[in-house]
């Protein structure tokens, strides 16, 4: 997305948060666990650095409803990612209703006995200040808007009018930035999930040769098959998938996935690598003597 600076102004403009014209747009990883008892993740990480002042990062969070203790996480979100990187975080948090997002909006305070240690305000998107944008011309010249429009309205029968837009104006885009196409659908496949409207996207992606080799969980395997093999397609596939969602592969998770030839076990963990949380979870329920493929 550095190449493309600009196409998160009109995002901060509905936030009410100012942003230089000017600033660099990059992506950084998504994973806030530091030990593995700590399985924590957001959506996705945005480094921005606007050309009037310091560097901060933009951590987005998908809400489908309210959760208790998510509060918890998302202060350990801007606490990690603050000492982690040493910039300031702001944390913005896509609604899909009303009451979510008025929860979400907080503030949520750490401490006890009178006194707070943290104090966390999420910026806040949601039906109620997301358009619903479903002209392709609008979502192509606001991309990032539409993208999150179309998390905000999930649950609107205009969502499937959305990503309709998007994935056209998305087509558009690969054609002079494909980093960034690429990156807003990867967004949108794993922040949508397995939910009606990430089913839909799934569909609209079904038809659409996009990217090959870093497409849909499925259409990647499928389109790298064509030419190097349906299993090499696939152990890309789901490399990629992990890779979108910030999880570490260690060599040995690599080495498996890559000479793996069972082509419905792979299919197994091209639907796995959507919603794990480690790598080494592709394969349970597998017994010890499959661990080693040849």
């Amino acid at each position: 997305m550095v190449e493309r600076p600009e196409i998160l102004g009109s995002v901060f403009e509905v936030l009410g948060v100012p942003l230089s014209a000017k600033a660099t747009v990059d992506a950084v990883t998504t994973d806030v666990t530091e030990t593995r008892p700590l399985e924590r993740r957001v959506d996705t990480v945005l480094r921005i650095g606007p050309s009037d002042g310091e560097d901060f990062l933009l951590a987005i969070e998908s809400q489908s409803g309210r959760v208790a203790g998510k509060e918890a996480s998302w202060a350990y979100y801007v606490a990690y990612l603050q000492a982690k990187f040493r910039l300031p975080v702001l944390l913005l948090v896509v609604c899909q209703d009303g009451p979510t997002a008025k929860w979400a909006a907080g503030p949520f305070d750490c401490g006890t006995r009178g006194w707070t240690a943290l104090r966390v305000y999420p910026l806040v998107a949601g039906p109620d200040n997301l358009p619903v944008i479903t002209d392709a011309r609008t979502a192509a010249k606001n991309l990032a808007l539409a993208v999150l429009s179309a998390l905000a309205h999930a649950r609107n029968p205009d969502c499937d009018a959305i990503l309709e837009a998007i994935s056209s104006a998305l087509q558009e885009l690969r054609e002079t930035d494909p980093d960034t196409a690429e990156y807003f659908f990867d967004f949108l496949e794993v922040t949508l999930g397995k939910t009606p409207a990430g089913e839909k996207w799934n569909r609209i992606m079904s038809f659409v040769s996009y990217f090959p080799g870093r497409g849909t969980v499925r259409e990647t395997a499928y389109l790298e098959g064509k030419t190097e093999g349906r299993a090499e397609g696939e152990a890309k596939g789901i490399l990629s998938v992990l890779e979108v969602r910030g999880i570490p592969v260690t060599d040995s998770v690599r080495e498996r996935i890559t000479s793996c030839t069972d082509l419905d076990r792979m299919d197994t963990w091209l639907e796995r690598s959507r919603t794990v949380e480690r790598a080494e979870d592709l394969f349970d329920d597998e017994g010890n003597a499959d661990k080693s493929i040849a």
